[in-house]
């Protein structure tokens, strides 16, 4: 027990929280009219300036309550509670100050488990005020105790619900790490091989052809060069000190795998322009990764496919892919995340420098684009 409430205590408040967003001021600009129109037409209300002065006073909680929880709930019970003082013991609730629902629900979804564990009794002791008062009858209070543990209770099950889909992003951008490191040692592999040849080629004839260990040498400084390049970009996509399992990668030529006619499943057009021969062959990997994962979505969710293109184009400074189907996928719903696959090939096309992005044709269909550095190196 001492455990789960030392746990609880140390918890840290969930990342990135939102501040004040576009959807709080339009909260905010219905609810002070609401107020104020509810002081107009209700007769029963006591105090009523009072009562909706403090109503709207306290709207402004709604625009902190996810960067300073505690505060807002210390704020909210403690008006709540103190103003029964300045009218002889009637309240000034008004059926407007359900919104403070909110700030309850947002001391436990964005809150720290110490904000959490002190707003609690904040918001238990200002109840229990309210009914030894007599503001609050016991039937009441059993009412305000549901809604008020609903409100905790849907809070906490949010924080829960974006706390898991943390860990899963985490475990597929790792994996997607892991799968460039793999790429990159076998890159790494091949350079050091290179120059292990040379060398011993420059010792073999260095009798025979004097000039040859300094054909060697000028051959093992590139390779050496491009390795540390290599290597330098390996260390960046394992900067979290994970481990990866170091395994043969593909290249750009692979891509004409992809093309072809399957027995279930659209067509797959492959289309390759430009000048690949220099590409590094970490891009060269990414560019293959990134097409197969796009087909393998397009084949697997694009429904009345019929044909599914592959476009790889490359200038002087950038590789493009385009990877296109004429499917009825559809489009993702407003607000709505990507899928961990498209969780990873961004996260693949960041790690060296450039983008991916996807999302529904005009028509019908979906398109991936991905855009890479021809150097390879995040800037």
């Amino acid at each position: 027990m001492q455990g789960l409430v030392r746990s609880v205590w140390n918890e840290p408040r969930p990342p990135n929280p939102p501040r004040r967003v576009w959807r709080d001021w339009v909260l905010v600009g219905v609810l002070v009219p609401t107020a104020v129109l509810e002081g107009i037409l209700r007769p029963d209300l006591p105090w009523r300036v009072l009562s909706v002065a403090v109503t709207i006073g306290l709207i402004a909680t709604l625009l902190w309550r996810r960067t300073r929880p505690l505060l807002m709930v210390a704020i909210v019970f403690g008006t709540t509670s103190v103003t029964p003082l300045l009218t002889n013991g009637d309240g000034t609730e008004t059926h407007t100050m359900a919104y403070l629902l909110l700030v309850v629900y947002s001391l436990f979804r964005w809150g720290s488990g110490r904000e959490a564990v002190l707003g609690l009794p904040i918001m238990l002791t200002a109840v229990f005020l309210s009914m030894a008062s007599g503001r609050l009858a016991s039937a009441d209070a059993v009412a305000a105790f549901a809604v008020m543990f609903s409100a905790i209770a849907l809070g906490g099950a949010f924080r829960y619900r974006a706390r898991a889909r943390m860990r899963e992003l985490d475990h597929v951008k790792l994996l997607e790490r892991e799968q460039l490191a793999r790429d990159l040692h076998d890159i790494v592999a091949h350079h050091v091989s290179a120059m292990a040849i040379r060398a011993q080629a420059g010792i073999a004839t260095s009798a025979s052809r004097p000039n040859a260990a300094t054909e060697a040498l000028h051959v093992i400084e590139a390779e050496a060069s491009r390795a540390l390049a290599e290597m330098r970009a390996m260390v960046r996509v394992l900067r979290r000190n994970e481990p990866a399992e170091l395994a043969p990668g593909r290249t750009i030529t692979d891509l004409e795998q992809l093309a072809g006619t399957a027995r279930v499943g659209p067509a797959v057009n492959v289309e390759i322009l430009g000048d690949l021969d220099d590409l590094p062959p970490a891009v060269g990997a990414a560019i293959y990764r990134l097409a197969q994962e796009s087909v393998t979505n397009a084949r697997r969710h694009a429904r009345h496919a019929t044909h599914i293109e592959v476009r790889v184009a490359a200038d002087a400074t950038s590789v493009h892919l385009r990877v296109s189907d004429d499917g009825e996928g559809g489009p993702l719903r407003p607000g709505a995340p990507p899928g961990y696959g498209l969780i990873g090939m961004i996260e693949r096309a960041h790690l060296l420098g450039g983008t991916c992005v996807a999302g529904p044709n005009p028509v019908r269909g979906w398109t991936v684009t991905a855009v890479l550095p021809r150097t390879g190196m995040a800037t």
